[in-house]
């Protein structure tokens, strides 16, 4: 009984390792975290000619920063919300009840 509980809890621990790397949260705060960055500097770079072309409006800093700043707030709800995998009782209980 003893091999049956360690499988049991080592599958629960990978659960719960694919649940927080996969989910939806980390993947579009890290884009756009990456893309702000590169937009950002894009913006800090900009010409004076880009410049004119947008009337004296720096789009792609705004726009960066803008992006840095959705990327993170998916990244800290992330980190102060983490993902909790339902509990095996749970799963078997929601499997039983759509048997029947």
């Amino acid at each position: 009984m003893s091999d049956l509980q360690n499988e049991v809890s080592e599958l629960e621990r990978k659960s719960a390792t694919a649940a927080r790397l996969f989910d939806i949260r980390r993947i579009i705060g890290g884009l756009f975290v990456v893309y702000g960055v590169i937009v950002t500097v894009a913006g800090i770079t900009a010409s004076d000619a880009d410049l004119k072309k947008a009337e004296n409006i720096n789009i792609n800093l705004w726009t960066g920063l803008g992006m840095l700043v959705l990327g993170l707030f998916f990244l800290v709800w992330l980190k102060l919300r983490p993902v909790v995998p339902p509990a095996v009782e749970d799963v078997e209980a929601a499997e039983g009840a759509s048997a029947h």
